[in-house]
């Protein structure tokens, strides 16, 4: 089991940047495939972001790729996400979260660690 603490975010005008960062406890990091998922008011959990083991593999989905980066440093055990050009839409709660090997990087069921959530908001 690992625990998880996001932080990082905040408001920013639409076309912004933001980077959180999520904070991992526990033995082993290297050892858990990490997620960003996110959630905004009156819908579903959505996948952001998901990155491998050893960093080698990335997955976006499609309404943030190219504005997106995650990575991950396990000496530091350290997992962020780089958002730019930052819109309306993007404003959510992000939530990181690390599992062993999910059965399916985009599904958040895949996943048995979570942080508490971190708020953005973005102004048009």
């Amino acid at each position: 089991q690992v625990q998880l603490v996001e932080s990082g975010g905040g408001s920013v005008q639409a076309g912004g940047s933001l980077r959180l960062s999520c904070a991992a406890s526990g033995r082993f990091f290297s050892s858990y495939f990490m997620g960003w998922f996110r959630h905004a008011p009156g819908k579903e959990r959505e996948f952001v972001a998901a990155i491998s083991w050893s960093g080698g593999s990335t997955y976006y989905a499609d309404s943030v790729k190219g504005r997106f980066t995650i990575s991950r440093d396990n000496a530091k055990k350290m997992a962020y996400l780089r958002m730019n050009s930052l819109k309306p839409e993007d404003t959510a709660v992000y939530y990181c979260a690390a599992d062993p090997d999910p059965s399916q990087y985009s599904d958040p069921e895949g996943y048995d660690d979570w942080g508490q959530g971190t708020q953005v908001t973005v102004s048009s």
